[in-house]
């Protein structure tokens, strides 16, 4: 579930900064202005360093190309570094095969970075898992062999770690319809035993985080590259009884249009690292990040448009916008208000596009490059775009994922440098399509 940007949408990447903030759904560069291609992600600290490691899809193409390794301080602003695992031709990781979600763990016993990850057939007949190590965290790591641990299919899949360093390879099986958990050898090389089994469950991209003595195990459900609403389960023993599954975010919102991909502890909370899949374009797909906060005492998604950590405290700041409402603005050629009580105060602008454009003035600005969060409902089985100009200057467009319904809401981040003092932003001026229909957009200072 994964894509490259139409040409004028590759603006964004001039306006994307790497400021300490997580901006869900931004294009995210790197230190050297790159977009960050490290999709399926896994996570390892290592000393005081935090290592990323991904499926590089740059090429547009669900084949391997490379594992990407970066490397931060802080989870926000990123270094890339040499490729953890390359292909290898005659191999089952050469560029004609499927490696994904590497995920990487530390074995103290040989003083060895152990990396699993998905391997399979381009056509995803073969549903191994493949084992590769390094001396080093990025490596590069030395494949091993890919096959079917314990006789069994494996597709999507994570590692676990308790506590007492026993590791754990989670795991779709039997053709993506049980779920299962193996014990890992000493050494991290391989399964030694199956411990437990969730089936007919259809669950793939999992991870579990550990908290009070509780496993909580997130995951998606098997609909392809299309989101579904991810769930949680929970036990206090991994070879035990698991609860009925529930939701980490509201249902129709489909986990904010993204699956998960790696659940990193936080504190007494989470963050949830998933990614918002674009098939037709693998290599623009983006990275959707959220704090996971146990709040109402299960975990739950924080919807935050902006925001930051702090490692050190274990906690995160959710950036405050001012709300301008769609409905509010001067309204021109065949847009039109339309009444829904999804939206924030029951009312949006629909019909922008095609000669119909929405124009919301007195926007205050700072004079230094700003996020802004447009919501929106996109009815569509496929991806809609808005064009937004800013005083009247040159028309950026802005991508509009489908939303599930005309009557969900999500939003979609854009980068923009407003005046200092008010301004105006206009919406569905020079485009031939239709976009979605707009509730409301957030204007941040934080950039």
């Amino acid at each position: 579930m994964k894509t490259w940007l139409p040409p004028v949408f590759s603006l964004f990447s001039l306006f994307t900064t790497r400021a300490a903030v997580i901006v869900p759904g931004a294009t995210w560069t790197d230190t050297s202005e790159a977009v960050i291609q490290a999709h399926g992600a896994g996570f390892l600290k290592v000393g005081s360093t935090y290592y990323w490691f991904g499926e590089d899809k740059s090429h547009n193409s669900a084949l391997f190309k490379a594992v990407s390794c970066y490397t931060s301080s802080d989870l926000m602003t990123w270094s890339r570094q040499n490729d953890a695992l390359s292909p290898i031709s005659g191999t089952d990781i050469s560029t004609s095969n499927i490696v994904e979600r590497p995920k990487v763990i530390f074995n103290a016993q040989n003083s060895e970075y152990v990396m699993w990850f998905h391997s399979d057939s381009s056509d995803y007949g073969a549903a191994m898992v493949g084992v590769a190590t390094a001396t080093t965290p990025c490596g590069p790591y030395t494949y091993k062999a890919s096959w079917k641990p314990l006789g069994a299919d494996s597709r999507d899949m994570g590692l676990f770690v308790d506590d007492n360093s026993t590791a754990y390879l989670l795991y779709a099986s039997d053709n993506n319809q049980n779920f299962k958990i193996s014990r890992l050898t000493t050494d991290y090389h391989n399964v030694s035993e199956q411990v437990n089994v969730l089936s007919a469950s259809t669950l793939e991209a999992p991870g579990i985080v550990k908290r009070n003595g509780v496993y909580y195990l997130f995951a998606s459900h098997t609909s392809g590259w299309t989101p579904n609403p991810n769930k949680y389960f929970s036990t206090t023993s991994l070879s035990g009884t698991w609860s009925s599954q529930a939701d980490i975010a509201p249902e129709a919102v489909r986990t904010y249009f993204s699956q998960n991909a790696y659940d990193f502890p936080l504190g007494s909370n989470a963050i949830y690292m998933g990614d918002r899949w674009r098939p037709s374009l693998l290599g623009s797909s983006r990275y959707m990040w959220f704090p996971l906060s146990w709040s109402s005492g299960s975990p739950q998604i924080v919807a935050a448009d902006v925001w930051s950590v702090d490692l050190t405290a274990g906690t995160y700041t959710v950036a405050i916008g001012t709300t301008y409402e769609a409905e509010d603005g001067t309204i021109n050629g065949s847009a039109t208000i339309i009444s829904d009580s999804a939206f924030s105060s029951g009312g949006g602008v629909g019909w922008l596009g095609h000669g119909g454009t929405v124009t919301i003035s007195n926007v205050q600005g700072t004079g230094s490059p700003q996020w802004i969060a447009l919501y929106y409902a996109n009815g569509d089985s496929t991806w809609r775009n808005v064009t937004v100009s800013v005083n009247g200057g040159i028309d950026v467009y802005v991508d509009q994922p489908d939303t599930g319904g005309g009557h969900v809401i999500l939003s979609v981040p854009v980068q923009l440098t407003l005046r200092s003092g008010l301004n105006s932003l206009t919406f569905g001026s020079n485009q031939t399509n239709y976009a979605g229909d707009l509730d409301k957009i957030i204007v941040y200072t934080a950039t």
